[in-house]
């Protein structure tokens, strides 16, 4: 068993929170999550009300959390209300202020956590009351910014030391395995965020085509891309761009983004259309690096005993290195 300040302070067994993916994590997901030891979240994504309520409905009884895109909760702050009444384990933000949200979370006696992706959002959260810092790195998978995983990590875990040494940090992005785990609490993580290799479970809601081509692909496939939200009519603030697997589709616009704002309406009803159906030439698997380490949709239970046994064997063999 792993224990580390983040099991301690949600009672969990492993040191894993499974990453709040838009409409990918559902409610049986985040349960899943939850009974196998870690901490489950239900992907509250763009914040609508009606979907939030189902997939909490979908969890039952299982302790989990929420999180949100901050920016478009601002537009919709009736999902969080409805995720708080819940009695969520944690509300997790993400993209945006988390200050004009933090005084109802905190007055629900629920922890808040915030994912950031520079120092400047991490003293932001800190501002805002948050609990537990999710360090992202460019890697991850969906949206994010520029800074790596590798340096973000021990950066800010340097400025929760100097500034707010018990507030939580977890490591996000590229952290698909044990190899990674071990890697982010050696950074000086307290656990870790993992979305890509929870993307590709048994639970997840993607489209099993999409999944298959996850499988297929390798981290070179990835990119970083403002086409998928022009096709969605998604307004992500400037800084935030999205990795996804290539395909034709981006291989045509992605360096012709006034061309497809053009054909938007076009070209978003072929593309939604094929993200329903998996069709991966057309629509993008929503995924990061770390797909190049996936080879299987095994149930989330599985991937969390797997990834904890993987984490204890490299740390065995990294304390061996002393003898």
């Amino acid at each position: 068993m792993l224990r580390t300040r983040l099991t301690e302070a949600f009672g969990l067994r492993h040191p894993v929170i499974s990453a709040p993916m838009a409409l990918a994590a559902g409610g049986r997901l985040a349960a899943a999550v939850s009974r196998a030891g870690g901490l489950g979240m239900i992907g509250g994504g763009y914040a609508d009300p009606d979907w939030t309520a189902r997939e909490f409905a979908e969890a039952g009884n299982e302790g989990i959390g929420c999180g949100f895109i901050t920016w478009s909760l601002a537009r919709n702050p009736e999902a969080l209300e409805i995720a708080l009444s819940r009695a969520p384990r944690a509300l997790f933000l993400s993209f945006g202020d988390p200050a004009p949200f933090a005084p109802a979370i905190e007055a629900a006696g629920v922890p808040l956590i915030c994912q950031v992706q520079t120092l400047a959002d991490a003293k932001a959260a800190l501002d805002a009351g948050a609990s537990v810092l999710v360090a992202q790195g460019s890697e991850a998978g969906g949206h994010g910014e520029r800074r790596a995983t590798m340096t973000l990590v021990p950066e800010v875990a340097d400025l929760l030391a100097r500034r707010a040494p018990e507030v939580l940090l977890c490591a996000a992005g590229g952290i698909a395995d044990g190899r990674g785990l071990a890697a982010a609490l050696s950074l000086g993580a307290d656990g870790a965020v993992i979305g890509t290799r929870f993307w590709a479970s048994e639970e997840a809601l993607a489209a099993p085509g999409l999944k298959q081509a996850a499988l297929e692909a390798t981290g070179d496939d990835t990119l970083r891309t403002r086409t998928v939200d022009v096709v969605r009519g998604r307004d992500w603030p400037d800084r935030f761009d999205i990795r996804v697997i290539r395909n034709a589709f981006t291989d045509r616009w992605h360096g012709d983004l006034a061309g497809l704002k053009a054909q938007a309406g076009e070209v978003a009803e072929a593309w939604g259309k094929a993200a329903a159906a998996g069709d991966a030439t057309l629509a993008n698997p929503i995924v990061g690096e770390a797909t190049g380490l996936l080879h299987d949709l095994p149930p989330a239970a599985e991937i969390l005993e797997r990834l904890i046994a993987e984490t204890e064997a490299v740390l065995a063999r990294t304390a061996a290195l002393r003898a």
